[in-house]
């Protein structure tokens, strides 16, 4: 006995790390178990209204019975009606419960799953998107999502038709109408059975197929609309045309793979389930000529019939449905397989505010394992409240300091320290919650100018706003605008010239007030007169705050603190202004010829 309870807990406990590992593999687990009982009601509500259905043939073939007999009464036909309206009330009842149930779940496990995707994808690091296409995770969000959830909704309610309906209805016509007719009948649904095996592998390796085609041409179309102005600019319509064309075309043959498999199985289905119905039109018309069973009976029999239709078109349905969610839950679950390489180590402190003091300390870096070093042996301190320029030719490593400060990716511990604190210690929210940044590429969202200025602070109050827009020389402009603050951009904020874009973008960054700004080549696209104002500003309003700016101007970063040059992503030269003048470097060419350049225009 002791043993007996030993073997049983043993199997209770490998059952358990079965559920486990199915749900580490299978991401679909936790939703289903979390809308669990919701699932039961529903099912057991179409169940009941399965069940309910199986008297309507009965009461048709009693009624029948009783007319061609005689024996029925007037007040047993309306009781016989009555019944049949009753079932008919509680079917509808029935039906509307069990698609609140079931659909219900599979809308919000679409929703929760949705949701919990996008966050994983805002965790995951910049390597991931460098790798991935936005058409394709587009892709995702839309047909890959819509078809987990007709897997997690209709295919449950197919599902149980096809193999709990079918049951009920094939006992029911053995124990009300004759067994022998019931066998008959059930002969040829056999051929649907083991044709839906074959049909299932089949219809999931196409369904997967057209799933690619249908991301890359997403991705086509959002590459091609992005890039407009500079298909436009080359006149390269027409060849864009042609690329889309192919995109389109593979598109539209996957599609057909998929059409053309279905145009082939449902009309086979439907010839199965009309060689079924003539056998028990013949068989069971000679049974009830022989008298063996009565004519209601008979037609009852046709009824169920023709209720077994619903459950054999179920089983392709469900088949087709179970068989694209699988296709689509792996690709899913290739993006929450995928783990960010940032995120809050266990070695991460409980720092909650940030100074701004910035210590580099034998910087290496390469982006990955494959491309040479980016930086090298790079190693400097930037004093808080002070302002470090950055030159250097283009490539040279200047935007990959900024984003190694930012901690888009990572560097060897002791590297880059702040306050004092390996950068890797510091709390990722905390970090870039105290690091204002203006990028090269100057990304507005789609939304009004306040809204975008106001994007990265914890307010939107106008005054604030106005006084981040006059700091940027950008408050000017904005009035001019019909809707002023209230102006929507466009995608990328393209209804706005690049200055303007780019002055907003530092709005932005000056309206966070963090202890440390990066400007990445943030001024190239203003005035020197603009230039010179902003800067003026930026002395103003960021005393005791540390600045960094990236710039190919000399003109923007000569009054900086300390000044480093890059030439192939080595420090080439460090200092003030006035020393790296003096040692008639780089920096003093790159000065002599910038203002060589400027009496030029001048002239």
């Amino acid at each position: 006995m002791k043993l007996k309870l030993e073997e049983l807990g043993n199997w209770f406990i490998s059952v358990k790390v079965m559920g486990d590992k199915m749900k580490d593999k299978n991401i679909l687990f936790k939703y289903l178990y979390k809308y669990k009982w919701k699932y039961a009601l529903g099912i057991l509500t179409l169940f009941l209204v399965d069940f309910l259905n199986l008297y309507i043939p009965q009461f048709t073939g009693e009624i029948t019975d009783g007319l061609t007999g005689k024996t029925l009464s007037r007040n047993g036909l309306l009781i016989g009606i009555g019944e049949i309206l009753l079932v008919g009330t509680l079917l509808a009842i029935g039906r509307f419960c069990w698609r609140y149930f079931i659909f219900g779940s599979a809308r919000a496990i679409e929703y929760e799953l949705r949701n919990d995707m996008f966050a994983h994808l805002e965790k995951l690091s910049m390597g991931y998107y460098n790798k991935n296409k936005t058409g394709d995770l587009m892709a995702h969000f839309t047909n890959d999502l819509n078809a987990i959830r007709m897997s997690t909704g209709p295919a449950v309610i197919t599902s149980f038709d096809a193999i709990i309906m079918t049951l009920m209805v094939l006992t029911k016509m053995i124990m009300y109408v004759d067994m022998r007719l019931t066998l008959l009948a059930v002969i040829p649904l056999l051929f649907i059975a083991v044709g839906s095996v074959y049909y299932g592998k089949a219809i999931e390796e196409r369904f997967s197929e057209k799933q690619k085609a249908f991301s890359d041409l997403t991705d086509q179309v959002q590459e091609s609309i992005s890039g407009i102005r500079v298909i436009k600019a080359f006149v390269q319509e027409r060849k864009e045309l042609k690329t889309f064309a192919k995109a389109n075309l593979e598109n539209k043959d996957k599609n057909m793979r998929v059409v053309k498999l279905q145009a082939v199985v449902m009309p086979l289905l439907d010839v199965v389930i009309g060689i079924s119905g003539l056998l028990t039109l013949v068989y069971g018309g000679y049974l009830t000529i022989k008298g063996e069973i009565t004519l209601g009976r008979f037609i009852a029999f046709n009824q169920y019939i023709n209720m077994l239709v619903w459950p054999m078109i179920a089983a392709g349905d469900s088949v087709t449905f179970f068989s694209q969610g699988a296709a689509s839950l792996k690709r899913i679950q290739n993006i929450f397989k995928e783990k960010p390489e940032i995120f809050d180590e266990d070695t991460v402190k409980n720092i909650d505010q940030i100074h701004g003091e910035i210590e580099i300390h034998d910087l290496n870096f390469r982006f990955t394992d494959e491309t040479p070093e980016v930086l090298k042996h790079i190693s400097l301190k930037v004093d808080k409240g002070s302002t470090l320029a950055i030159l250097g030719r283009t490539g040279s490593g200047k935007t990959a300091i900024a984003n190694l400060l930012l901690r888009m990716y990572n560097v060897k511990r002791g590297a880059i320290t702040i306050d004092g604190h390996d950068i890797r210690e510091i709390p990722l929210k905390t970090l870039r919650e105290h690091i204002a940044y203006v990028p090269q590429d100057n990304f507005l969202f789609s939304d009004t100018i306040c809204n975008n200025i106001a994007f990265g602070s914890n307010t939107n109050e106008l005054e604030l706003v106005h006084k981040a827009a006059k700091d940027a020389c950008i408050h000017d402009n904005i009035m001019e605008f019909p809707l002023q603050y209230e102006t929507m951009v466009g995608e990328r904020g393209v209804t706005i010239s690049g200055g303007q874009k780019q002055r907003s973008s530092i709005a932005r960054a000056l309206m966070k007030d963090a202890p440390i700004l990066i400007l990445d080549d943030a001024l190239s696209a203003v005035d020197t007169n603009t230039e010179e104002q902003i800067l003026k500003n930026l002395n103003a309003n960021r005393v005791g705050k540390t600045t960094i700016i990236i710039a190919h101007r000399i003109s923007t970063i000569q009054n900086a603190d300390c000044i480093l040059v890059l030439e192939n992503g080595e420090m080439a030269e460090y200092g003030t202004h006035e020393e790296l003048l003096n040692q008639n470097g780089i920096y003093a060419k790159m000065y002599e010829k910038q203002q060589l350049e400027k009496q030029l225009e001048a002239v």
